[in-house]
């Protein structure tokens, strides 16, 4: 890499165009010329001393590398908005304006609900709620480009203060003329030479889904993975197999065309909200917090913790 530090207009020119997929749009949306983005992108490329897009006439795709470079990109700019407005903030005297960066179980279901509670006259008069992965939102709250996280577990990162954790059981999801459609419980012979739909980061939910029938004798060997409950519910709807998801999207996010039914084995889905250890935590997010918790006891079967040692033993 030839210099320590890289320009921000050329990481802006390189998010926009993977974002918009032409160097066309992206010039557009910049309010620059398109050989300037370009320069900007080739200049970027020689800085880091690889290919970040693969150039096909007008088609514009990413390579493997860019995929993963425009990641942290986005995530760092993300963080020069969210201290470009805090410094708003600061000026003006007043913290009006919150981060939010949540997994999409929780972004779709609880914290829009939270939010709608809050009062009136003290809403914040700016809120970004980001979907993203559990490992994206603890990255964001640590470097302070997020107030506030909801992360799935596990979760053991010392950078973390954890507020609350809550618990909610998983269901089974098919389509309403699915064979299944008429029971009242799933069992793990149901689901004999069922396709399975399930959650794809092998390491939280899918880890504990996998476990699971694992050990009650469920063949794995037909699976269509997402990384959000709602896709896994819109393949369920359509036919393709046997959702097991979180029952908290359901909660928050109706679906019509399917039937949700309870497993006969436990599989829990558990979350937590957080903030980063050592900050003091503003006004809002502390009242986003208490009402999110308030709302937990609305929710069928949740359970809320104190802190996380009361559930380090999964059953």
């Amino acid at each position: 890499m030839a210099s320590d530090y890289l320009d921000t207009r050329q990481l802006e020119a390189f998010v926009a165009v993977v974002s918009i997929g032409s160097i066309t749009g992206a010039a557009r949306a910049l309010g620059k010329s398109q050989p300037v983005v370009t320069r900007l992108i080739q200049d970027l490329e020689g800085e880091i001393g690889f290919a970040l897009l693969h150039r096909n006439g007008p088609r514009i795709t990413p390579t493997e590398k860019g995929v993963a470079f425009f990641a942290q990109a986005e995530l760092f700019l993300g963080g020069l908005r969210t201290i470009s407005e805090s410094a708003r903030r600061i000026h003006a005297a007043r913290r009006t304006a919150i981060e939010v960066a949540s997994i999409p179980a929780i972004a779709a279901s609880l914290l829009p609900r939270a939010l709608a509670a809050l009062p009136a006259d003290r809403f914040p008069d700016h809120v970004h709620l980001q979907s993203i992965s559990s490992e994206n939102v603890v990255q964001a709250v640590m470097a302070g480009t997020a107030d506030l996280g909801a992360v799935s577990l596990p979760l053991d990162n010392p950078g973390i203060d954890i507020h609350w954790l809550g618990e909610v059981p998983c269901v089974a999801v098919v389509a309403e003329d699915h064979p299944l459609a008429g029971k009242t419980v799933i069992s793990a012979e149901d689901l004999a030479g069922n396709r399975l739909i399930a959650s794809a980061n092998p390491f939280r939910l899918r880890m504990r889904i996998n476990d699971v029938l694992s050990s009650l004798g469920v063949d794995l060997s037909s699976v269509i993975d997402s990384n959000a409950t709602y896709v896994s519910l819109s393949l369920a709807r359509m036919g393709l197999g046997v959702a097991i998801v979180e029952s908290i999207t359901l909660w928050g996010l109706p679906v019509e065309g399917v039937r949700v039914i309870p497993l006969s084995f436990h599989i829990p889905f558990q979350w937590g909200l957080v903030t980063a250890a050592g900050r003091p935590v503003i006004f809002e997010v502390e009242q986003l917090v208490a009402t999110a918790r308030r709302l937990v006891s609305d929710i069928p079967q949740a359970i809320v913790y104190d802190k996380i040692s009361q559930i380090q033993n999964f059953d």
